[in-house]
């Protein structure tokens, strides 16, 4: 990550940030890819990457993030101001 780096716009589900102390639904951190915006919620709330992320690491089965409307991998690159959303999978019967 770059100090030029614009930071991006991320929304975050308010059923998971409630799981954290002062939890936010929106906020904007910088980084220049997923993974990057990964490392940045971790040290903001210790153990939000276990709630987004498995062991290999990659994002979870039942988590899905998207990037200016796309879906996205950890290695999905974050443009200036990039749009981040991430999401729960919902399930049910």
């Amino acid at each position: 990550m770059t100090d030029d780096t614009a930071p991006a716009k991320v929304r975050l589900p308010a059923h998971l940030v409630r799981l954290f102390p002062d939890g936010e639904t929106y906020l904007e951190l910088p980084a220049a890819t997923v993974r990057e915006l990964m490392d940045a919620l971790e040290t903001r709330w210790p153990g939000m990457r276990d709630r987004l992320c498995d062991e290999r690491p990659s994002i979870r089965r039942h988590i899905n993030v998207f990037v200016d409307g796309r879906r996205a991998r950890l290695e999905t690159p974050l443009r200036p101001g990039a749009d981040v959303f991430v999401l729960t999978a919902i399930s049910g019967g």
